[in-house]
Order: structure tokens, then sequence, then C-alpha cells
């Protein structure tokens, strides 16, 4: 069964059952996928090290927050 099959099933639930169905699919969007953390990790870590070594240039945090 195709996301277009599903689609049209869940268009024909009562409301109840169509909210328990989105509520469903939003709250597996916000599950922390491994995989993506581990990358993330990795990706911050070539960074402080790049930072470490002069490699990349900061910015001072009144700058980032600054309300212009």
């Amino acid at each position: 069964m195709g996301a277009k099959d599903i689609l049209e099933k869940a268009l024909k639930l009562k409301p109840q059952d169509k909210l328990t169905v989105v509520e469903g699919l939003l709250k597996s969007l916000d599950e922390p996928d491994k995989d993506i953390d581990q990358i993330w990790a990795e990706e911050a870590e070539k960074r402080l090290d790049a930072y470490r070594r002069g490699g990349l240039e900061g910015i001072p945090m009144e700058e980032i927050f600054s309300e212009e």
C-alpha cells in the first residue's frame, strides 16, 4: 500500500481517529536518530578542532543575539 492509498483511507476516518494518526506520525518524526546524532557529533568535533587550530573564526555572542 502506497502513501497515496494510506492518505485516502486516513481522510475517511473519524476526526478523533485522524488525530490519533497525525499524532503518531508527528511523534515518529521527533524520535532521535542515532545515525544523525553521530554525524552531528562528528561535525561538532571537527568544527571545535578547526576553531582551536585557528581555522575557524568565532562570532561574539553579543553579535549573534543583538537586536538589529
